[in-house]
């Protein structure tokens, strides 16, 4: 028995490989619209143009510490004994300072040495100088969180001992609030600048690009010296804090519209 197979016409098979192909580039042109899109878009974005600018932001705060160092010199014939001096008159200092109501966390010694004195020639000499005592030197550094008493705590500290204040240091104890003012102003700066550059060039701001700080200025401690504060004895010190700046640096770049 003869069996016969039937043959799809090479018409009909034609045109079933043209649908088939069709639907493949049309899948394939979809995919590509899909993946090419974004970036359609960003070169869109990027054909309208950008503008970047700068801003600083700044803000005056008056130091709210201070930050004392006073010392006890003390010399003697011998080490021992030069010690043993230093030793109780710093107590000393430091019992006054407590006793002013500075807490034990906001004292901390610093400073101590021992060193010897030598004797000194009237004229050059070859000769190899003798010791003729020993000196011994220790301090304590205070951190004074009410200005308003620094004056009476430095006449305090020279009355009760000390013999040396090296320096007083102002300093703001807590800036980060105020920094974080500077930065809102530096935006702010930054974004009127460049609301002025888009009116003027007859274009719009469009969405923030890219923000970056580029900088910041936090307050630098206040030094002054103090050595002619030891005699003062007839009332409390005169002191004068000033202001520091805190201030921000941003850069901002805005897409155009």
């Amino acid at each position: 028995m003869t069996v016969s197979r039937s043959r799809l016409p090479r018409r009909s098979l034609s045109f079933a490989r043209r649908v088939a192909l069709a639907a493949s580039l049309a899948t394939g042109l979809a995919a590509a619209l899909a993946v090419h899109t974004p970036a359609i878009a960003q070169e869109t974005a990027s054909a309208a143009g950008s503008i970047t600018m700068e801003g600083q932001g700044t803000v005056s705060v008056a130091p709210d510490m201070a930050v004392i160092s006073t010392n006890v010199i003390t010399g003697a014939d011998t080490a021992a004994e030069a010690l043993s001096q230093n030793s109780a008159a710093i107590a000393k200092v430091i019992a006054a300072i407590k006793g002013d109501g500075i807490e034990a966390k906001d004292i901390q010694t610093r400073g101590f040495s021992i060193q010897p004195r030598y004797e000194r020639f009237d004229t050059p000499s070859d000769r190899q100088p003798k010791i003729v005592g020993y000196e011994v030197r220790n301090g304590v550094e205070v951190n004074v969180r009410e200005l308003p008493r620094l004056g009476s705590l430095l006449t305090l500290v020279v009355e009760n001992g000390a013999n040396s204040v090296d320096n007083i240091r102002f300093e703001v104890s807590d800036p980060q609030d105020k920094l974080d003012e500077a930065r809102k102003k530096a935006v702010e700066a930054a974004r009127h600048k460049a609301e002025i550059f888009a009116a003027a060039a007859g274009v719009e701001l469009g969405q923030i690009a890219s923000i970056a700080e580029t900088g910041i200025q936090m307050p630098q401690p206040l030094v002054m010296r103090a050595e002619s504060m030891l005699m003062s004895k007839a009332g409390p010190v005169p002191v004068e804090a000033g202001e520091e700046t805190i201030g921000a640096n941003v850069t901002i770049r805005w897409l155009l519209k």
